[in-house]
């Protein structure tokens, strides 16, 4: 069978590949988007904690190996949008001092080799595609920016009540930007309690299959190929260009050829993957002459915190509505920035049953049923130890170990203090530590100087000139907010760039 061909060929369809795809679509280029996963099933499982964190219906069952070579299962998913269809929506800008070097409690957050001026109109671009919710000027960490495309999702009458008694702190909350389909209204999100780490039944959240993929694959155009792992990319004699992708499909391994590659696998996966395509030309992975490869894994510090109170039944059913920024660029006794604290959807008796099983399930719903969830999130700055390897078997090794730990034990021990100033009689507390594959970054990072850079200022190889790798694996830092707008407002700038640079210019 002849290679088949297009002009550009996608590998991923999340926050960066169908962004990417979402741009590229209306050029009339013949694109080719290949996802390992397939469609997530509209189905009852889709809003069950039961099927969604006990018996992880969706996760990826593959088995990753962490520093001292055990087994673990990521927290990851294989399908059409990506980890977008479990994320909980939350879309952040990063703030504008999150562009430049940062001194934090234990090193530095180096520069980017943008400036916020650059990613503005695309963050506005990316807000307008994800139909985002927010309030400009309550943030007071928040850039100049225009208004946001809707209002911000109204706080339950409980969440209200707990605004106003952290405004009687000091404090200054602010509604969290969330990427909501038409809340409240026919066919629109019903704001239900099982929105972080679950599909939406509805379709009404803002995920990149919803927002970007399904509505061009209309177009004559557009291809898309589930269940099509990219098994490697095959250069050119001379090592400059990717000549092809070998991808598995239906047991089957073909290749398949375009003028331009996007690799949008996440940070994890691209670095594999390039890790993998290995040459006598690339001799330790492609791409990877600076080394960098797979190197400088940040995945944030993140800690689930619950305040509970035994007489206060927690009525609220859509609970991530505000957030904290007061302690993002400087803590309250200390110069060093700590973080961010945001509200989280509720917690189900069930997950946290998943975490420690010895504990009965009617006692976790009779204390969810009196908590309210938040999360405590800081900067991890990154370190070249911190990476993906492959091991001998080809399987993903990741290697982590969580950094400016202080800031964040200090920023945690904060929010201890706001919930007991708002009346909580305990807290309780849970971190991922040295497997948190979520927000995962930086593993390819994006500069100016080949040396010390995997990716040119738009995302393209330094070392493979029609190479793209468009996902949070670009991310020089991770700052402390979520980088999905960032990722779909990078991937709007490198599509503007691919169509002034290539496209226009092809044969």
């Amino acid at each position: 069978m002849a290679d088949e061909r297009w002009d550009v060929i996608i590998v991923g369809s999340g926050a960066g590949g169908g962004t990417l795809a979402q741009a590229l679509a209306p050029t009339g280029a013949s694109i080719l988007i290949l996802e390992r996963g397939d469609f997530v099933p509209r189905e009852a499982e889709n809003w069950d904690p039961e099927a969604v964190w006990k018996q992880l219906r969706y996760r990826t069952t593959e088995r990753w190996l962490d520093e001292a070579g055990r087994e673990f299962r990521p927290y990851t998913h294989y399908c059409v949008g990506g980890n977008t269809k479990f994320w909980g929506s939350v879309l952040y800008r990063l703030r504008r001092e999150d562009f430049e070097e940062t001194e934090h409690a234990d090193g530095v957050s180096p520069a980017w080799p943008i400036g916020y001026d650059a990613l503005e109109p695309y963050y506005e671009r990316a807000e307008r595609l994800y139909q985002v919710r927010g309030e400009r000027g309550a943030d007071p960490t928040e850039p100049p920016r225009g208004p946001f495309p809707h209002p911000p999702v109204p706080h339950s009458d409980e969440i209200a009540a707990i605004v106003e008694r952290l405004r009687g702190q000091g404090l200054h909350p602010s509604p969290l930007p969330l990427g909501l389909l038409n809340p409240g209204q026919p066919g629109g999100c019903v704001l239900c309690d099982t929105c972080n780490s679950f599909p939406c039944r509805e379709h009404a959240k803002s995920e990149a299959e919803t927002c970007c993929v399904e509505p061009i694959l209309t177009r004559d155009n557009v291809t898309l190929w589930t269940g099509a792992l990219a098994r490697r990319l095959l250069t050119d004699p001379a090592g400059r260009r990717i000549d092809a992708v070998e991808v598995e499909r239906h047991g089957e391994i073909k290749r398949v050829r375009a003028p331009l590659v996007a690799v949008s696998c996440g940070a994890a996966n691209s670095a594999a993957l390039l890790l993998r395509s290995a040459t006598d030309r690339h001799p330790a992975g492609l791409a990877n002459s600076s080394g960098l490869v797979g190197a400088r894994y940040m995945a944030h510090l993140a800690t689930m915190m619950q305040g509970f109170h035994p007489f206060r039944k927690n009525r609220t059913v859509f609970q991530k509505t505000v957030a904290i920024n007061d302690f993002y660029l400087r803590g309250p006794d200390t110069p060093y920035p700590l973080g961010q604290l945001q509200s989280q959807g509720r917690t189900h008796g069930v997950m946290a049953q998943s975490v420690e099983p010895r504990v009965p399930l009617w006692a976790y719903d009779a204390w969810m049923a009196r908590g309210v969830d938040w999360l405590a999130m800081t900067e991890d700055l990154p370190r070249s130890e911190n990476r993906v390897t492959l091991a001998a078997d080809g399987r993903i090794r990741l290697r982590y170990r969580p950094n400016n730990m202080v800031a964040h034990k200090r920023l945690v021990r904060e929010m201890k203090r706001i919930f007991r100033r708002l009346g909580f009689w305990v807290v309780v507390t849970h971190s991922h530590e040295a497997r948190n594959t979520t927000h995962q970054c930086g593993t390819a990072c994006f500069g100016s100087d080949p040396r010390t850079s995997v990716l040119d200022p738009y995302c393209r190889a330094h070392d493979v000139e029609n190479l793209f790798v468009v996902d949070a694996s670009f991310f020089p830092s991770s700052a402390a907010v979520n980088p999905g707008l960032t990722i779909a407002a990078q991937a709007l700038r490198v599509a503007d760039h691919m169509l002034e640079a290539d496209l226009r210019r092809a044969p």
